[in-house]
């Protein structure tokens, strides 16, 4: 049976003083696994904290959890722990001061989704957004159409922010509403301003099928045109 309180096992768990050394290798290297496994998940996956805040709380979490309830983790390799996250913090917080280029590879950056109504295609396949997804955060802005809308941006904290016309200025545009939306077809029914389902564009069209002039689909929907009400 075991005595509680046996020092040594207590603090390092029975194992040579010269672990340390391998407890401060483990901690960067799975510090430097957290913080790239995050940066692919993308910024939607870590909504409202940065990715390097994430990898702290995940970090010191886990370091402080696990000396916590087991008892073949010690405190002093837990306590390194701590110390070289905190290193690792403090360095990694002075790069993003010092470098522009190493801020963005860390936080990101603002990116534009919509510019004057219409899909930042190649944006959208950066972020990797679902198109569901983005017009569920639009419609609870009170968002019925891309027409409305002159730009709106992914934030670095995967924040959408959005920047409207004027009342004067709403354009034709792609709804967003899943009734409209949900009509989209390759044949055109009806003659008037269509809006692509894929980019947004809005062209007036006769009856029949056509392929959008900027990205070249062709599944359509009714354009619309309201104001947006607040």
């Amino acid at each position: 049976m075991k005595e509680i309180f046996e020092w040594n096992r207590l603090f390092y768990n029975n194992l040579p003083a010269n672990f340390a050394l391998e407890v401060i290798f483990r901690s960067t290297v799975m510090f430097i696994i957290l913080l790239l496994t995050l940066k692919l998940a993308g910024k939607r996956g870590v909504k409202q904290l940065s990715i390097f805040e994430t990898v702290i709380i995940i970090a010191l979490g886990s370091a402080a959890g696990d000396p916590m309830f087991y008892e073949d983790v010690g405190i002093v390799p837990a306590a390194i722990v701590f110390t070289v996250i905190i290193i690792l913090y403090r360095s990694v917080t002075w790069l993003t001061g010092k470098s522009k280029r190493f801020e963005e590879f860390i936080e990101g950056k603002t990116e534009c989704l919509i510019n004057n109504g219409k899909f930042s295609i190649a944006t959208f396949k950066k972020e990797s957004l679902a198109q569901d997804e983005f017009f569920s955060e639009l419609r609870i802005k009170s968002i019925e159409h891309l027409g409305q809308i002159k730009h709106a941006f992914i934030e670095t904290s995967g924040e959408i922010s959005v920047f409207f016309y004027e009342d004067q200025e709403v354009k034709y545009g792609l709804p967003i509403l899943p009734a409209a939306f949900n009509k989209k077809s390759k044949i055109i029914e009806k003659d008037g301003i269509h809006a692509c389902t894929f980019c947004g564009h809005t062209e007036e069209h006769t009856s029949g099928t056509a392929n959008c002039e900027v990205c070249k689909k062709d599944e359509w929907v009714p354009a619309l045109k309201t104001l947006r009400i607040t």
